[in-house]
């Protein structure tokens, strides 16, 4: 089958988090037709190798989307599809190159194609004790010549005040008003953080994701959610600190989750041979950080080895109701990829 009908038959099986079964089937039995060791683990995830090592290369992606299915066509060149950018177009970059390298001596190269990338990442989650990779390639949309080298980190709190209830005629604060106050507090000091600081991905940026109230008659409530993609230089734990530090009324603060921001090293072996790769395809390539999290975030951290993220695919189409890639685009991507590995694996 042409290798763009990985992707295509990928994106017929819409996948949305939590329902990613038929299209990790779908998976497993494609990577077993083109010679891969695969199966789905114990996670969900679809898992295919070449190879035994003793060194290995994983290839991270994800096979999860987010919601809003995109009818399947192609157009004047493009594939259309839920997930043809983020991110099954880079697993399916992923498992043709692959395919096309095969086995290599002293080597195992794994694909993976992970569950819930959109939502909590439990795909990633799950496999950090079983891989020791010498280093690792996350699968997500960069461009087919542009090599991602780090991710903002993220955390989401909720606030809570109580007060016993007041006379409208009193002058003290609501509780209602006390969360108000204390949201712009938070957003003034991230205002005065970021100052000078005009690259995004060095910000530390709030969002007000959502507020309610209630009342039982006796004790008003006010709530707030509020949610943090941060820089590298602050881990989720010291916004925690700091935000607590700003607490008045015996209000309450919980941080709900978090990802670490992670930024990788660019000079590495892995990044050369990207580099190198994309060169010899006639690109010129270029670095990007990205202001979301991914995958990289969690694996990356734990596994301490060269990390880079790599798809073709134009990211600004992450989510959109017109997400399409290029099907040229695409196998831009394998053969740089390809290249990439061919360039890795050369010696044991």
């Amino acid at each position: 089958m042409p290798e763009i009908d990985i992707l295509q038959n990928l994106l017929q099986r819409y996948s949305p988090s939590g329902e990613e079964a038929a299209a990790v089937g779908w998976l497993v039995d494609e990577m077993m037709s083109l010679g891969f060791a695969a199966q789905a683990d114990p996670a969900g995830n679809a898992v295919g190798s070449f190879g035994s090592g003793p060194k290995e290369i994983v290839l991270l992606g994800h096979i999860d989307t987010v919601n809003g299915f995109i009818d399947v066509r192609v157009e004047d060149g493009l594939l259309y599809g839920r997930g043809a950018v983020d991110a099954k177009g880079p697993l399916a970059c992923f498992t043709a190159a692959a395919a096309r390298v095969g086995a290599r001596p002293g080597w195992k190269i794994t694909v993976i194609g992970a569950v819930g990338e959109e939502a909590t990442s439990p795909g990633a989650k799950a496999i950090l004790n079983h891989y020791r990779p010498e280093m690792v390639i996350i699968g997500e949309p960069s461009g087919w010549d542009h090599i991602c080298l780090g991710y903002k980190g993220s955390a989401w709190f909720h606030y809570t005040v109580q007060k016993a209830r007041e006379h409208t005629a009193a002058r003290a604060d609501s509780a209602c008003e006390i969360a108000v106050n204390y949201w712009n507090r938070v957003a003034e000091m991230c205002a005065a953080r970021n100052a000078g600081q005009e690259r995004a991905f060095f910000q530390l940026t709030p969002t007000l994701r959502g507020m309610s109230s209630s009342s039982d008659g006796f004790i008003d409530q006010a709530s707030l959610q509020i949610g943090f993609r941060l820089p590298p230089d602050l881990q989720p734990d010291e916004l925690d600190a700091l935000l607590r530090q700003m607490l008045e009324h015996e209000a309450q603060l919980e941080m709900v989750d978090s990802v670490p921001p992670y930024r990788a090293e660019k000079n590495t072996a892995l990044v050369r041979a990207f580099l190198s790769g994309m060169r010899a395809c006639g690109g010129a390539p270029a670095f990007s950080l990205k202001t979301g999290t991914a995958d990289m975030n969690i694996v990356a951290p734990v596994w301490g080895c060269p990390a880079v993220a790599y798809g073709p695919g134009d990211s600004a189409l992450d989510h959109t109701p017109n997400e399409h890639i290029p099907i040229e685009e695409f196998y831009r991507g394998v053969d740089v990829l390809e290249k990439t590995l061919l360039n890795l694996t050369a010696a044991a």
